[in-house]
């Protein structure tokens, strides 16, 4: 229901993470009032929020007791079952993205098949039944080359619930855990883009600069946009691929789709997200529409917003905990030293290898921009600039 004092739309955010914090953030200027349902009150948009109730993201009662007083329901993570989401659609609460899309986000599998089934690049994967998985884990690794990567269907994130397997007994040892998996060939990268587009339930769509990701360890580590490297044909196909995922598959909101650009240049999709994601951290100073503030518009159904960039290059390189916790005492000495740099951080407590902030830079010079993102990060994290 509308805010008793504004009048103005209530959003309501499933998760307490740093989405729903700069989504809280991108509501301010536009006079939506964004409620959160968080699991706990230190979560990172619960500590900022005014509006933030208690609950699991499992608990029925809650999801319900909580979508009843907002006028839309969506999320900053892909983790409420299914089964709840189709309840609260029963039930009459505007869900978006819907439990129909999300599924897609939510299963790997069932995203691999329905990519499939629309034509869209991919590596070659393969189903694991459940009554052979070694071997046919085995089969699928012998026929497209050792190693081979196997994903968890379900509830894999930032590397987590991804193995790359030498060799049948490295398969038969994670086989063994119980798992549920499936396979997908070893792809050769010459880079990583992701393409992030929005779209509303009416069926506008508009789509970002697509950028360059940087890994570590599974984890992104910067965002370069545009991506530096992409041929402008390449740029123009992984737009073309997102727009159809988002259309074919009925997502509002923000949907972030990922891609390895192979040596020879071929684009092949590796993962969706159906919410803002870590890849347009870098709208917020250098789009005139921010992620955060188009999902808002988009499952509002509201117009949504110009994507386009505000410079030639924008670097972001995300802030990951170190061993020294004390972040706090270098927080003016990186203001002071990075002047050009726009510093973003969670409300995180510190601890190694966590995303705890991120830092923007934006120019005219895409190298110099990513030098002075990195060099931000650096002095935060405590390590030699």
């Amino acid at each position: 229901m509308p805010h008793p004092v504004t009048g103005l739309p209530v959003v309501g955010i499933v998760g307490g993470g740093q989405l729903a914090r700069m989504t809280y953030q991108a509501a301010i200027p536009l006079g939506i009032s964004v409620a959160v349902l968080a699991t706990d009150p230190t979560e990172s948009a619960a500590l900022v929020a005014a509006d933030v109730s208690i609950g699991h993201h499992t608990d029925y009662a809650a999801l319900a007791a909580f979508a009843a007083r907002v006028d839309v329901l969506t999320f900053d993570h892909e983790h409420v079952p299914g089964e709840l989401l189709e309840r609260l659609v029963a039930d009459g609460h505007r869900v978006y993205p819907g439990p129909g899309a999300l599924r897609y986000a939510q299963d790997k599998l069932a995203m691999r098949r329905r990519l499939t089934e629309l034509g869209l690049p991919a590596p070659r994967w393969a189903a694991l039944p459940a009554d052979g998985p070694l071997e046919a884990l085995v089969a699928f690794g012998d026929e497209v080359g050792w190693p081979v990567v196997a994903k968890a269907v379900r509830g894999g994130y930032d590397g987590r619930g991804v193995w790359l397997l030498a060799d049948p007994a490295a398969a038969a040892e994670l086989v063994a855990t119980g798992t549920e998996l499936y396979a997908e060939e070893r792809v050769d990268l010459a880079s990583e883009v992701a393409a992030l587009v929005a779209r509303s339930p009416s069926g506008q769509a508009v789509a970002w600069p697509v950028v360059e990701t940087v890994q570590r360890d599974g984890i992104c580590v910067e965002v370069l946009a545009p991506a530096p490297r992409l041929p402008e044909e390449l740029a123009g196909e992984a737009t073309r691929i997102a727009l159809t995922v988002a259309a074919e598959l009925d997502v509002t909101g923000v949907l972030a789709v990922e891609l390895f650009v192979t040596p020879d240049g071929r684009l092949l999709v590796n993962e969706l997200a159906m919410r803002p994601h870590n890849s347009g951290h870098w709208t917020i100073d250098g789009a005139v529409t921010s992620q955060f503030e188009q999902h808002l518009r988009a499952v509002l159904d509201w117009p949504l917003g110009s994507p386009a960039a505000t410079a030639p290059a924008v670097a972001m390189a995300n802030l990951l905990g170190g061993d020294d916790p004390d972040l706090a005492s270098r927080i003016p000495l990186a203001l002071v030293h990075h002047p050009a740099a726009k510093i973003h951080l969670y409300g995180k407590t510190v601890r190694p290898g966590r995303k705890i902030g991120h830092v923007t830079v934006a120019g005219d010079d895409a190298g110099q921009a990513r030098v002075r993102a990195a060099n931000a990060v650096a002095e935060l994290a405590g390590e030699q600039a």
